[in-house]
């Protein structure tokens, strides 16, 4: 799709107001990525200390991102209707709580309920702060502002790394989740202090929607053209980095490298740096050519051939690896344009219900893949406390055929 021309002329927003407004949203987007990328490095812990198989291990990480996905439409309906503050401070105590009962866990379903909770908690963290720039910022700004909230937010994911694994050695993988909790009620304070309330969006006919007219804009968010292709390409995008970040990456680099707690983290943390660069890069991508469409298709089709390589290939020099870790972050890292691409597709009073919608595809593809994921390691037998070199590599091609199997229908999108 190419950019509009041109754009509603909107009053500017202050450089200090921004910078204060975009470093509190950020603080809040970085609790909801440590949450849902923590999996990663504590996994071998958790499966040794809990027994768990590494089918209860994709389902525990994957259900995050179920709860996630599910709550996205309410949530769609809760921005649009009651304003994006609301939901962020509502949110914010739900993950308070999952947190907590994470770390408190006795068995499996004990931390699959805090995973649950901890993904209804995060819900919004990266939506409502999208419906606050919609809403304040010009469109043209608006990729720009989605890269600089993935960028920060990728502080997250990077704290999921090195130094998750730092404080898990620390004081254990508990006391680190009661920890959080703490640091995502004092995000929530901020948020509660430093952001405005606009109140609802305007309906079509600038006044408050019925609930009625909201469930109705919703249906009509689901008509509208390419929603369908884009919905596709957001299931493959995110979840290739998560699956390897967020899930996959750290057992694959015990049980095929050897690698112990700190050294999986490292190697982790490294994808998670290159992923924030690559958010900042990709961010005006959009405006430079001109189009949405070539910045998704190239970062898709990149990663797609990483990935792949892995599949083929299987193990490699230490080298090489560091380098296929640092593409896995930087290729994968075009979701603030594919984001933006949506965000077009809307009037302004569906657009906390669009991107939302498309964000149970972000999300819901998280969870598909994790959770199919499990289930193919688990196919193989479980040597010496390890899995074959063999699950990895068709964990990884499979991802690699679903995302340029998205890539086709995309292609096509207005």
């Amino acid at each position: 799709m190419t950019m509009p021309s041109g754009a509603v002329p909107r009053p500017a927003v202050p450089v200090a107001a921004t910078i204060v407004l975009v470093a509190t949203l950020g603080s809040i987007y970085i609790v909801s990525q440590f949450l849902r990328n923590s999996v990663g490095v504590i996994a071998p812990n958790l499966a040794s200390e809990m027994a768990l198989s590494a089918a209860e291990i994709g389902l525990l990480s994957s259900t995050f991102f179920f709860a996630f996905s599910a709550a996205q439409i309410p949530l769609g309906i809760c921005l649009d209707r009651y304003g994006p503050k609301i939901c962020m401070v509502v949110c914010a105590g739900i993950a308070i709580a999952g947190a907590i009962l994470f770390a408190r866990a006795a068995s499996t379903p004990g931390l699959i309920a805090g995973r649950i909770l901890m993904g209804i908690g995060s819900c919004c963290y990266l939506m409502a702060p999208l419906a606050v720039y919609a809403r304040r910022y010009a469109p043209n700004q608006f990729a720009t502002l989605v890269g600089v909230q993935l960028g920060l937010g990728s502080i997250g994911t990077l704290m999921a790394t090195a130094p998750l694994a730092w404080s898990v050695s620390f004081m254990g993988w508990r006391h680190t989740f009661v920890a959080v909790a703490g640091l995502t009620l004092l995000a929530g304070l901020l948020v509660a202090w430093v952001v405005r309330e606009d109140g609802p969006a305007p309906g079509a006919h600038g006044r408050r929607e019925t609930l009625r007219e909201s469930l109705a804009g919703t249906l009509q968010v689901f008509r509208t053209p390419s929603v369908g292709k884009l919905f596709l390409i957001n299931l493959a995008a995110y979840s290739s980095f998560v699956l390897v970040v967020g899930l996959w990456g750290g057992p694959y680099l015990t049980h095929i490298y050897g690698y112990g707690l700190t050294e999986r983290g490292d190697m982790l943390f490294v994808a998670a740096v290159a992923q924030i660069v690559a958010a900042f890069i990709y961010g005006p991508t959009d405006r430079l050519s001109r189009s949405y469409k070539i910045p998704v298709m190239t970062g898709a089709l990149l990663t797609a051939l990483v990935l792949a390589i892995m599949a083929v290939v299987g193990r490699m020099p230490q080298g090489w690896l560091l380098v296929w870790f640092v593409a896995v972050g930087a290729v994968s890292a075009y979701t603030p344009v594919m984001i933006a691409h949506g965000k077009s597709l809307f009037p302004p009073h569906l657009v906390g219900r669009g991107i939302t919608v498309l964000n149970i595809g972000t999300m819901g593809g998280a969870f598909l893949t994790q959770t199919v994921s499990g289930f193919v390691i688990n196919l193989f037998p479980l040597t010496g406390g390890a899995y074959a070199l063999d699950a990895y590599r068709l964990v990884f091609g499979l991802q690699a055929l679903f995302v340029f199997a998205a890539c086709i229908p995309y292609f096509w999108a207005r």
